[in-house]
């Protein structure tokens, strides 16, 4: 694998990005004048640079040489992803940055990033976030050549630790065009002069000791690039890789867990609940102090620990439609780790009209199942096309389960993304099950349905319909009818305390005919709200507008 093959001079802009936004791996000395003149804005206020030289001492051992070598079209592929989400978080007018490749010597420019906003803050800001991601997510490898003869590899992800530039072979360059340049070398001594240009520019010494305590902390993936399927090739797509994981529970702890670890490049969080007491004996990865928190910002927190060398995005919110749609195209893999059918449904469809590849899971009790949707391939309508409503299937909270069944499914899950992003065989299409009480596993053919893409296109489901009384006062005040659909042993340990019917969820979606009479409409009621909110909006359907759902239960 040579420098010459894998390195080009690929420059990639984004052509909405409303400015100048390039990034590229290249085996070309870095001109940074050019690279400065292509950043110029008159609304601009401030710019700011990094630059990454080659350093002599790594670890207390001297360094001749360095080499670099990449892979330029995931490189480039994720260099933008780092740029794009810069200008979207900070506001930049332009950004860009260079990666060489090939072989440098002592004191060669290795990296270079320039930005320009309306302001130094933004800019300070988004050029230490570029930099940062550049070195934990895109695909490129250092070679160090050391003066006793030897040498090594090393994935520049561990060549730049969070904690600061203290930690990295590469020194810091800093600008403001409004108010001076500031330049960091690492040189052992400082001093400062002023150029003609009339910019003060001011030299400080920076500790360059070795932090090997710190750099053991950073994940070695040695043992899974071990494998012939995996390699360094492997570990630069997993690298490269954005992940979504749709739910924080019993299935998603164990998804972004074992993603993390395996070294996925980002990885985007998304669940709206706050951690209980009745999680912890599943979902391993919070503590009992942290009740009470969201779970996506613990779990965030756990991954953070884990390793410190990934992407984390979180969003305390539900997975509904349009959230799916502004997420999921930006993945190279959902994963879906809920509870609640209609979700299901709604990232198996967002999947499909998006075209990217998607790992369904549900579990019930001592059994679970996994379902692969890759594009193309048979997806979740295609085994049941019309999405059965939430509650008629019971989830962890109403049916009771192991903590182990939501762990081993969830790992299943996280081993499927993995196959996906590695290119290993292929998943077969349909569903795998699982069963362990009866210790069996049985992949139960589901063939591409000819119909699928069409209705899967069409299909949207309405996670947060406005349907939903906080109170059974605020049902009474509007004069509505309560029914209780909950079953006969459930509403006997846990009677309502209004004039209420009774009216089990399962008889009544089979005919809703058996609705009492009721002039103002209906309050429905179960244990959690989840089965009362699917009748709700069964009634709905059918023509009745004023039906409602209880929302988070009976009262205790």
């Amino acid at each position: 694998m040579s420098s010459s093959s894998l390195a080009t001079h690929q420059a990639e802009t984004s052509p909405d990005a409303g400015g100048a936004f390039s990034f590229r791996v290249s085996d070309e000395p870095i001109d940074v004048p050019a690279e400065q003149a292509t950043l110029s804005d008159p609304g601009a206020g401030g710019y700011v640079a990094f630059e990454g030289w080659v350093r002599e001492t790594n670890e207390g051992r001297r360094v001749v040489r360095l080499a670099y070598e990449a892979y330029p079209m995931l490189a480039n592929r994720e260099g933008r992803r780092i740029l794009e989400e810069a200008r979207q978080r900070f506001g930049l007018k332009s950004a860009s940055c260079l990666h060489r490749t090939g072989l440098l010597e002592i004191g060669g420019l290795a990296v270079w990033v320039g930005v320009s906003a309306a302001h130094r803050g933004e800019a300070f800001a988004a050029c230490r976030y570029i930099i940062d991601e550049v070195k934990h997510r895109v695909p490129v490898w250092k070679q160090e050549f050391y003066e006793d003869g030897d040498s090594g590899w090393v994935n520049c992800e561990r060549c730049a630790a969070a904690a600061g530039p203290a930690q990295s072979n590469a020194t810091s360059t800093a600008a403001n065009a409004s108010h001076g340049h500031t330049h960091e070398h690492d040189h052992r001594h400082g001093h400062s002069h002023t150029h003609d240009d009339g910019h003060h520019h001011a030299h400080a010494p920076q500790t360059t000791a070795p932090q090997p305590a710190i750099a053991s902390r950073l994940p070695d993936y040695a043992r899974q690039m071990a494998l012939p399927e995996v390699g360094a090739a492997g570990q630069a797509k997993l690298g490269a890789a954005k992940v979504l994981v749709i739910g924080c529970g019993g299935l998603g702890v164990p998804v972004a867990t074992y993603l993390a670890g395996a070294g996925i490049g980002s990885l985007t969080l998304v669940d709206p609940d706050i951690l209980e007491a009745t999680n912890l004996h599943r979902q391993i990865a919070y503590a009992a102090a942290d009740c009470g928190q969201a779970k996506v910002l613990l779990l965030a927190a756990r991954l953070r620990a884990l390793n410190p060398s990934i992407g984390l995005h979180t969003h305390v919110e539900a997975a509904d439609v349009a959230l799916l749609d502004a997420l999921v195209p930006r993945h190279d893999v959902v994963v879906d780790c809920t509870d609640r059918l209609s979700v299901k449904f709604a990232v198996n469809d967002a999947a499909v009209r998006h075209g990217v590849p998607a790992v369904l899971a549900s579990v019930h009790q001592y059994e679970g199942q996994v379902q692969v949707v890759r594009p193309g391939s048979s997806c979740l309508r295609c085994v049941w096309p019309q999405a059965p409503r939430d509650g008629v299937v019971g989830n962890c909270a109403e049916a009771g389960v192991l903590g182990p069944v939501p762990g081993l499914i969830g790992t299943w899950q996280a081993f499927e993304v993995l196959r996906l992003l590695l290119d290993l065989e292929a998943p077969r299409e349909g569903v795998l099950t699982v069963d362990l009480l009866a210790g069996q596993t049985r992949f139960l053919r589901a063939p591409r349905a000819t119909d699928c893409p069409e209705h899967a296109l069409k299909q949207t489901v309405a996670t947060d319909a406005p349907l939903e009384l906080p109170s059974l006062a605020a049902g009474l005040a509007r004069g509505l009818c309560v029914v209780d659909v909950r079953d006969a042993a459930e509403a006997a340990a846990n009677p309502l305390s209004v004039a209420h019917h009774h009216l089990p969820m399962a008889a009544l979606l089979q005919d809703l005919q058996q609705l009492p009479a009721a002039e103002n409409g209906w309050l429905f009621v179960c244990m959690r709200g989840i089965r009362s909110r699917s009748v709700a909006e069964a009634c709905r359907e059918a023509g009745h507008a004023a039906a409602y759902s209880l929302s988070g239960g009976a009262p205790h």
